[in-house]
C-alpha cells in the first residue's frame, strides 16, 4: 500500500491456519457488542476483555485513539450489521461486521479465542468487486498462476502475458511497507493489477506476488534479525530471475518496479541485480524510515488546522520511535526490544541507508515518478531524487500534479480517507512507463 500503514485503517494481524473449535457464545453477538462499546466511549470496557497479546498491542488509550482517528477521518459510525460473516482461523472466530461511517464503509473485524477474548482486531476498507480500468485491453493479455521461489518461503504470484509470439520486455512489481498482496490492494483499488493490465495490453509482461510478510507473516513475526532484505529484496530478485527464464520474455530486458517502501529499495535491489535493464521508481522516500513516520503523523494531525491532545500523543509516539532508532547500536541490538513493531536488525539495517547516493554509484537506467499531492512520500523527495541524478542522461523524471500516493486522481489535501474512493492507476502513468520501456 504505501510507506506508512495507516493506523487508523490497519492494527493486529490475524493468525492463519487450521479450522477453530466453535466459540462458547454467538461471535456476531460478541462483535456487535464491543463495537456497541466502543461507539459509546467505553473503551475500557473493551479493552479488559483483550488477551494478553492484544494488550502488549494496543496499550490502555490507543484503541480510543484509534477509534477517534477513524471518525475524524470518515465521519460518524451510521450503521452496523447486514452480511457479517463469520470465519474459522487457527483456533479463533474472526467477525467482519461491515460499519457504515459518513464518508466511507469500514469493515470491523475481531478475533475471538476459545475463552471469548478478543485476540485479534482490525478495521480495513469494505471493498466491492474489481472493475478493470478503461485502459485495460483483455484481448491483449492473458494471466496465469506462478510461483516465486522454492521451499519455505515460496511465494504465490501472477504473470500477465501479452498475447503474441514475443519475445516481450518484463517487469517485476514490489511493494510498499505492510502485508501485502500481489495487487497491493488497498480497499477498493488494486493499483498493481491495474498497472499488470495496463501494460501488458501495451506489449509489456508483468510478474506481481503476495509479499512474504503476507503469506508467511506469523513466521516472519517470530524472526531474530529480519532486515529488508529478507521481507523485500530477496523475492524481488528471485522474481527478476524467474520472469527471465519464461517463454516469449526477452531475457535481456526485464525490469523492477518498486512502490513506496519497494522504490526507497530500488537501488539495492539494482546492485544486486546488475542485469536488470532498468528499475522504476514510483513514490520513493529518500528520508529514514522513522523520520518518514513522525512527519506523515504530524501531517495527519495538522491537516485541519488543530493538534487534538491525542493527536499530540501519536506524534510523541512516533518521536521516541525516531530517538529510539537513533539511540540503536550494533552491542545492544540483539536483545534491544522491538521498536515501532519491527525489530531493531530492521531499523539498523536502513538507518543511515541514502537511495539517491547509492543509484548515483550505478549506471541501470532509471524512470523516477512522483505524484505532486502525494504527503506520504512528498515533492522534497523528489527533489533529492533529481538533486542526486538530474545530470544523468539515463534517467528520466516525471511528476504528476493531480496524483496521490497510489498515482490515483483527486483534488485538495490528500487524506487517507481518499484511498477508500474506488479509482484506478492514471492512464498517464501506464503510458509513461509503457513507453519509457518500449520507446
Amino acid at each position: 500500500m504505501s510507506l506508512l500503514v495507516t493506523a487508523a485503517l490497519v492494527f493486529v494481524t490475524f493468525p492463519q491456519g487450521q479450522p477453530a473449535a466453535a466459540a462458547t457464545t454467538d461471535p456476531k453477538a460478541h462483535a456487535a457488542a464491543v463495537i456497541a462499546a466502543m461507539t459509546a466511549s467505553d473503551f475500557a470496557k473493551v479493552e479488559g476483555d483483550f488477551d494478553d497479546k492484544m494488550k502488549a498491542a494496543l496499550p490502555p488509550g490507543r484503541l480510543k485513539t484509534m477509534w477517534e482517528g477513524v471518525v475524524g477521518q470518515l465521519g460518524a459510525l451510521k450503521a452496523c450489521g447486514g452480511d457479517v460473516r463469520v470465519r474459522a482461523i487457527a483456533d479463533k472466530q474472526m467477525v467482519i461486521t461491515p460499519c457504515v461511517f459518513e464518508r466511507a464503509t469500514l469493515d470491523v473485524q475481531f478475533a475471538f479465542d476459545t475463552a471469548n477474548h478478543i485476540s485479534g482486531f482490525s478495521m480495513r476498507p469494505a471493498g466491492g468487486p474489481y472493475v478493470p480500468p478503461s485502459y485495460a485491453t483483455p484481448a491483449a493479455y492473458a494471466e496465469s498462476e506462478i510461483t516465486i521461489g522454492s521451499g519455505e518461503w515460496a511465494l504465490p504470484g501472477t504473470l500477465t502475458m501479452p498475447v503474441g509470439a514475443g519475445p516481450f520486455p518484463g517487469i517485476v512489481l514490489v511493494h510498499g511497507s505492510g502485508p501485502g498482496d500481489r495487487d497491493q490492494t488497498n480497499g477498493p483499488n488494486k493499483p498493481f493489477k491495474d498497472l499488470a493490465l495496463g501494460l501488458a495490453s501495451r506489449g509489456i509482461a508483468v510478474l506481481r506476488y503476495d509479499k512474504r510478510t503476507k503469506v508467511y507473516g506469523a513466521r516472519m513475526a517470530g524472526l531474530s534479525g529480519i532486515t529488508v532484505k529478507d521481507e523485500v529484496i530477496d523475492d524481488a530478485l528471485a522474481a527478476a530471475s524467474l520472469l527471465r527464464s519464461q517463454p516469449r520474455i526477452d531475457p535481456a530486458r526485464v525490469f523492477v518496479l518498486g512502490h513506496s517502501l519497494g522504490g526507497m529499495l530500488i537501488p539495492r535491489v539494482a546492485a544486486a541485480d546488475p542485469s536488470l535493464a532498468g528499475v522504476v521508481v514510483l513514490a520513493g522516500p529518500t528520508r529514514q524510515l522513522d523520520r518518514a513516520i513522525l512527519e506523515q503523523t504530524k501531517y495527519l494531525a495538522n491537516a485541519d488546522g488543530t493538534v487534538t491532545a491525542d493527536e499530540q500523543k501519536g506524534i510523541d509516539e512516533a518521536q521516541k520511535l525516531v530517538d529510539g532508532v537513533a539511540a540503536l547500536t550494533a552491542s545492544v541490538a540483539a536483545n534491544a526490544p522491538r521498536i515501532g513493531n519491527a525489530p531493531p536488525s530492521y531499523w539498523l539495517d536502513l538507518r543511515g541507508y541514502d537511495p539517491p547516493a547509492v543509484a548515483r554509484g550505478q549506471r541501470v537506467p532509471m524512470l523516477i515518478l512522483q505524484g505532486e499531492r502525494d504527503y506520504q512520500v512528498t515533492m522534497d523527495d523528489f527533489a533529492r531524487w533529481k538533486a542526486a541524478l538530474g545530470e544523468r542522461r539515463d534517467v528520466t523524471f516525471r511528476s504528476y500534479p493531480a496524483l496521490n500516493h497510489m498515482f490515483m486522481a483527486g483534488t485538495g489535501k490528500s487524506l487517507p480517507a481518499e484511498y477508500l474512493n474506488a479509482s484506478h492507476v492514471s492512464e498517464d502513468v501506464v503510458t509513461d512507463i509503457a513507453a519509457w520501456i518500449r520507446p
